[in-house]
C-alpha cells in the first residue's frame, strides 16, 4: 500500500485538505497525475539566534537537555522556508511540490541556514 505524506500549504501553516498548494514528501501522489515538471525549487531562510539566545542556550547546555529557544526558532524558520517555497513554486506556475526535503547548516556561530527544497510540478486529478 502507497502511504503518502501529503498536505495543503494555506500560506501559514500546514494543514489537512483546503485549497492550498499539495506539498508532499514523496515522489508521487495518490489519485493524481504530474502532467508538467517545472523544475527545483527551494525556499531559504537564514536567521542570527542573537546575543542573548546564545547567552541562554549556553547555560542551559550546561544542565543538558532541550533548548526550547532553539527549537521554536528552528520550527518557525522550516515554516518560513516552506512558504518560500510554495511562493516560488508559484511564481513558476506549479500547483504541488514533490520529494520535498529540508536541510540546514551552521553559518558561522549565531546564525543558522534551512533549506526547504523540492520539484516544482503541475498535477491534475485522475479520472
Amino acid at each position: 500500500m502507497e502511504h503518502n505524506n501529503r498536505v495543503k500549504w494555506d500560506g501559514s501553516q500546514f494543514e489537512k485538505g483546503g485549497d492550498g498548494m499539495l506539498v508532499v514528501t514523496t515522489e508521487n501522489i495518490n489519485g493524481y497525475e504530474v502532467t508538467d515538471v517545472k523544475g527545483q525549487v527551494f525556499g531559504v531562510v537564514v536567521r542570527s539566534r542573537g546575543l542573548g539566545g546564545n547567552v541562554v542556550a549556553g547555560l542551559r547546555s550546561l544542565v543538558g537537555g532541550e533548548i526550547h529557544e532553539y527549537t521554536a526558532l528552528l520550527e518557525d524558520t522550516r515554516k518560513q522556508a516552506v512558504d518560500r517555497l510554495v511562493g516560488n513554486a508559484q511564481a513558476m506556475g506549479a500547483n504541488a511540490v514533490v520529494m520535498m526535503r529540508f536541510d540546514s547548516s551552521e553559518i558561522g556561530q549565531t546564525m543558522s541556514e534551512i533549506v526547504a527544497y523540492g520539484t516544482a510540478v503541475v498535477v491534475e486529478k485522475k479520472g
